[in-house]
């Protein structure tokens, strides 16, 4: 069975506050309105960089209206957390949940300094921000850490928390670049070797951190390309050609990249691009967001393997050591030893509406805190999906 931590109840086990926490709570729907005042992001995807392209090229999307929620202590004033937000239209049904559509990778508050550290502070808190929210029928956060920045993620400690689908994948590769790299298995060690070999001896290549926004919107715009292509050919679905979701990256782009919030990484064959890596730099930890390559001819150098490692070791040279691959269990970031990293999920029906989803995803969550039951499940209804089709 799969355990939460910190659960509810070892959070309810910390030293009792010298009071009960009250709070007042504040809501807008104009991001510009409270973003001067936007700190606490408990990871990169709720700074005020990728905030503020989100809402600029998200916020008026047909259904949506942005919902920016901040909670303060009554007594003192401070801030307790600040929930970048947005009601969702379905159809009848009117969701609440973060500034997501699957294009942010971990959804959290920020916090202040006066957010609560225990489950009794949390639902004091959520009850607070419960009743200021709009008419909604359900409250769906998902993908959220359990610790932000070694604080307890107050929404992590509610009751009816259940493990998510997704997880994190990280690296901490140590001061060391060379041991780490000797680390991993020698197969992958030297598929590596053999790659940057092949790449290396093609005429004009090279490998580039870019901080030309013109240029890195070229290689982004080359990178939208190559992932459409292989999944068109995949026969599956891409729905980041959607107007609105480019709009996105290429405001995140120009806004952060001369900043250095955001890195754009290549490896380039004279004007042509042969992978590109879309990530976050974040503190000491780099976040990687996008991936693609030229595939054909390029295959033989493992282009996406290699674009990765030559990223990783351009930053671990500037001081970073963690290494963030992301939610999407995928065979290339085992390959680079990535330990997985718990997420969860809340779900809250508001009214009748919302009653079967949070059904749904209560037993979800409950049959994943028991991994080989989940997995023996999964594969007993995907055979009988295949009897169906073949029958």
């Amino acid at each position: 069975m799969i355990a939460l931590a910190p659960t509810a109840e070892a959070a309810s086990a910390a030293p009792a506050a010298r009071r009960a926490a009250t709070y007042v709570v504040e809501t807008s729907s104009d991001w510009s309105a409270v973003s001067a005042g936007w700190t606490g992001a408990g990871t990169p995807f709720q700074e005020s960089a990728w905030l503020g392209a989100w809402y600029e090229a998200l916020g008026a999307r047909a259904g949506l209206t942005p919902l920016l929620v901040t909670a303060r202590d009554a007594a003192s004033g401070e801030v307790a957390v600040r929930l970048p937000l947005v009601l969702l239209r379905e159809g009848r049904r009117r969701t609440i949940g973060f500034a997501d559509l699957d294009l942010t990778d971990y959804n959290a508050p920020a916090l202040g300094p006066a957010a609560p550290r225990d489950a009794q502070g949390a639902a004091a808190l959520w009850k607070a921000i419960r009743k200021a929210l709009p008419r909604a029928d359900l409250v769906r956060f998902a993908k959220m850490p359990l610790t932000l920045r070694g604080r307890p993620n107050p929404l992590a400690l509610l009751p009816n928390i259940q493990p998510c689908a997704l997880n994190g994948n990280v690296v901490v590769t140590g001061e060391d670049w060379d041991g780490w790299r000797r680390g991993l298995e020698k197969t992958v060690r030297k598929e590596l070797e053999r790659s940057w070999r092949v790449f290396s001896r093609e005429p004009e290549t090279s490998f580039e951190i870019v901080t030309d926004p013109e240029r890195a919107r070229r290689i982004v715009d080359a990178m939208e390309h190559q992932q459409e292509t292989r999944m068109r050919e995949k026969g599956a679905s891409y729905v980041l050609d959607d107007p609105d979701f480019a709009r996105f990256y290429r405001t995140l782009i120009e806004r952060s990249i001369e900043g250095g919030e955001v890195l754009v990484s290549a490896l380039m064959a004279g004007d042509e691009v042969v992978a590109s890596l879309l990530g976050i730099r974040d503190g000491e930890t780099y976040v990687m967001i996008r991936i693609s390559n030229a595939a054909g001819r390029w295959s033989n150098c493992s282009p996406g393997r290699l674009i990765i490692e030559r990223t990783m070791a351009a930053l671990h040279a500037e001081g970073y050591r963690s290494f963030d691959f992301s939610i999407g269990n995928y065979d290339y970031k085992r390959r680079f030893g990535v330990t997985p990293t718990p997420l969860v999920d809340f779900t809250e029906s508001l009214g009748l509406a919302g009653i079967p989803a949070t059904l749904r995803a209560a037993a979800a969550g409950g049959l994943r805190r028991y991994p080989e039951l989940d997995r023996k499940l999964r594969g007993w209804i995907g055979r009988l999906r295949a009897t169906k089709i073949t029958s």
